[in-house]
């Protein structure tokens, strides 16, 4: 028998160890294998499809299909879906040569519907024994793992080409506790007025949650309130409009408990398990284990005023002068409470904040000033339109602004950077400049500063940098369904240059995880700072084969761009 007989077996398992076992590959489980994953599970495996698949098998006149075309741009829905992504091009698949695989919406287009990068089998797991048993499944047979509860991910963190899902879309728990002692620690250590969230729950379920108790949480806002309150939102910091308020989420959690690469099911909070607590409040999600339930602080309900502003101008330079104005007195409404978010371009302005526990009086004072400059700047009739208003709860401004609209189904990559508060009390004018210079319309975010620049920058894994930040931008670059990857990666090519403008701008800032640029040349920096080498020791010490990777996550420059093979 030659050498070559006798090493070429040996490198082809070495191959394969160091990578991970896909759908279609003769390494996949058989169905004996998931029959038996079947019966340590209390619900059947579940297959996950394309949304738009029954426009394909059963045909678009199909009572499906109608069902499929009316939701697809309801996050709602979206997330009730085990295949479904929120931003629709996480589905797709392009391969090396510019084929894409996917479902599109559109029948007419004459592609057939394909898999994409929906996962090809799934336990939809509805206890903690259920995620135990798939993750020791994926672990003993080295699976390509995803997580996912709604899908709510610019960065197609939480669904994979070939891979085996965990879905905790159903893990809908949720306990109030008047009185909460965090494990492990003394009752000494009480806190008042807490919330239990389970893996699956949403923020519109938590929002509905608190309020009965006359209660208020740091959560996530978009569209229908559709985005989950467990997973990706809470591991990348959350942020709300209540942050200046408030801080961000993981300035409000008290617990996390999670199924770990291992099997167990740990509980981490200050006192159990440190380190990893520490690591969940920034380090990413599906980065550290799958997790379970997160226990929140709650707040007192209060009246809030909602301030609102939507200004057209004839000229980029009157656009500019009222932009610069604006951004001027960021820092003086963070320090004050008032947070939200704004968007803006070279001929627009639009913006709506909120302030709690604030008299309409007092909102005025803050806010007319700005107004008389917009309008006495506009040479247009009737000028900028502007109002406040007071509400009696956040749960009414939220409930008045977000219980409906779209926001999901579209094709969309995502840039970022935190613009640091210091910048922008000396040089307002350089960071109007730069932004306005960038194509398109620019989100200002206005959820940082205030309660989140006073928290310990130590205090928690998230990258140091919100603690100095005033705000959090967002540009953005889409694409029409059934394009071409040359129109896909030509509009890459755009956002690359507008991220490249932002880092210009503030170089070595760092960007919020969850809203940011997928193709980050170096995301260990931009996302986490000056913690990444403690997350990936922390990774390692909970992690240490690599069950969990997502795209730019801890760990996750130790494997191919697929992230199915490691260097």
């Amino acid at each position: 028998m030659s050498f070559f007989k006798v090493l070429y077996p040996v490198a082809c398992l070495a191959a394969l160890s160091r990578c991970r076992c896909l759908y279609g590959q003769s390494c996949w489980p058989s169905d004996a294998h998931f029959a038996l994953l079947e019966s340590q599970i209390s619900q059947p495996l579940i297959y996950p499809v394309p949304p738009a698949s029954a426009c394909y098998t059963e045909g678009p006149s199909s009572s499906n299909c109608s069902d499929f075309l009316a939701n697809t741009f309801d996050g709602r829905w979206r997330s009730d879906q085990a295949g479904s992504m929120q931003s629709v091009n996480w589905e797709t698949h392009i391969f090396d040569n510019g084929t894409i695989d996917a479902c599109y919406s559109n029948t007419a287009l004459g592609f057939p519907c394909e898999q994409g990068s929906i996962p090809n089998i799934a336990v939809d797991v509805r206890s903690i024994e259920d995620i135990q048993a798939a993750v020791k499944f994926a672990s003993s047979h080295n699976l390509r793992l995803v997580v996912k509860n709604t899908g709510h991910d610019y960065l197609g963190r939480s669904t994979a080409r070939g891979s085996f899902l965990i879905w905790t879309h159903h893990l809908k728990n949720i306990t109030y506790h008047e009185t909460f002692v965090p494990a492990g620690a003394g009752p000494s250590t009480s806190h008042s007025n807490v919330i239990t969230l389970g893996a699956g729950v949403q923020w519109y379920e938590a929002y509905d949650a608190v309020e009965a108790h006359g209660r208020i949480l740091v959560g996530g806002l978009s569209a229908r309130a559709s985005v989950g309150a467990d997973g990706g939102w809470i591991s990348g910091g959350g942020h709300s409009a209540l942050s200046p308020s408030h801080g961000l989420g993981v300035d409000n959690a008290l617990q996390f408990t999670i199924v770990v690469a291992d099997g167990r099911h740990i509980t981490a909070n200050a006192h159990s398990h440190p380190n990893l607590f520490w690591a969940l409040r920034g380090g990413g999600g599906g980065t550290f284990g799958v997790i379970t339930s997160v226990t929140y602080q709650t707040h007192p309900s209060l009246p809030l005023v909602g301030a609102f502003f939507s200004g057209n101008f004839t000229s980029p330079e009157i656009a500019k002068g009222v932009i610069t104005e604006f951004v001027r007195i960021q820092p003086s409404l963070a320090e004050t409470g008032w947070g939200g978010y704004s968007f803006f371009d070279n001929s627009s302005l639009n913006a709506f904040y909120i302030a709690l526990n604030t008299s309409w009086e007092a909102a005025n004072v803050t806010w007319l000033p700005f107004f008389e400059f917009a309008r006495n700047a506009s040479t247009d009739s009737p000028g900028p339109q502007t109002l406040t208003v007071p509400f009696d709860s956040f749960f009414s401004w939220y409930q008045a602004l977000f219980s409906g609209g779209q926001q999901v189904g579209t094709n969309v990559y995502l840039g970022s950077r935190l613009i640091p508060t210091d910048l922008v009390k000396s040089d307002h004018e350089k960071v109007v400049k730069a932004l306005l210079a960038i194509d398109g319309v620019t989100s200002w975010h206005a959820i940082a500063g205030g309660e989140v620049s006073r928290s310990n920058p130590s205090s928690a894994g998230i990258n140091p940098a919100w603690r100095k930040a005033i705000s959090h931008v967002v540009v953005s670059e889409g694409w029409g369904e059934g394009a071409p990857a040359a129109v896909i990666d030509a509009a890459k090519q755009r956002l690359t240059s507008k991220v490249k403008k932002l880092e210009a701008l503030v170089p070595g800032a760092g960007a919020y995880f969850n809203e940011a640029f997928p193709f980050e040349a170096n995301p260990q920096r931009t996302f986490f700072g000056p913690h990444y080498p403690r997350l990936r020791l922390i990774k390692l010490q909970y992690d240490p084969k690599g069950l969990f990777v997502v795209a730019n996550g801890v760990g996750s420059e130790e494997w191919d761009p697929s992230l199915n093979c490691r260097r």
